[in-house]
């Protein structure tokens, strides 16, 4: 189980925020989570009980960014205090905040939909293992030899479940949905390459090549 001060990627912190990767970047970049909340030292970090605050940034648009940022302010500070405390212990205290006079923030639901997305990657997290001896350190589904992002890949795809737990017997619905999570959350580094070569078996039915848009004629 993580703590509320555990430090994820940028990539983790947005799944674990329900939020996209650059408004993870931009919290960061415009200082919107107060310092102690991140890192940038070496490889960005994000603390685990902070995304709670970047989904409430992102989501509650009707209020005024000056609202919401004065309301993470207040929050950031008490959860800088207990970034040692378990998600559950960090869950029991009061989390209303009021950044003006006559406007009170609840951020309990924030923290609570944060701890059960935390606890998903933390499961998605123990399913997986990458050792050298399998696949030359090909991250797999534990106590296989599947690569999980080739399952999580044919999610992607939109192969059908039931297709795809043909395909990897000993599968279930619940461990594809966690490898989709992982592979969401740990997004290969680089570009993909290019394939050079067809796979084999493969057969090339067309050479008709589509131009561009825009280009010149």
């Amino acid at each position: 189980m993580m703590a509320a001060g555990d430090m994820l990627k940028p990539t983790e912190a947005a799944v674990v925020a329900s939020t996209e990767l650059r408004d993870v970047n931009r919290v960061i970049d415009e200082h919107i989570l107060p310092a102690g909340l991140f890192s940038v030292a070496q490889g960005r970090r994000v603390m685990a009980a902070a995304c709670s605050l970047i989904s409430f940034y992102v989501e509650a648009r009707d209020l005024t960014a000056e609202a919401r940022i004065s309301a993470i302010q207040a929050a950031g500070t008490r959860m800088w205090s207990s970034r040692t405390m378990a998600m559950s212990d960090l869950l029991a205290g009061d989390w209303t905040f009021r950044p003006s006079g006559f406007l009170t923030v609840d951020l309990a639901p924030f923290l609570q939909a944060t701890r059960e997305r935390m606890d998903r990657l933390q499961a998605a997290r123990d399913m997986v293992e990458s050792t050298a001896e399998i696949l030359a350190g090909t991250p797999v589904l534990r106590g296989t030899r599947i690569p999980v992002r080739d399952v999580a890949a044919s999610v992607a795809a939109g192969m059908p479940t039931s297709r795809i737990l043909s395909a990897y017997t000993g599968l279930d619905e619940g461990i594809v949905d966690l490898a989709r999570l992982w592979a969401e959350a740990n997004p290969p580094r680089g570009r993909p390459r290019a394939a050079r070569d067809l796979p084999t078996g493969a057969v090339v039915v067309s050479d008709r090549r589509v131009p561009r848009r825009g280009a010149a004629g």
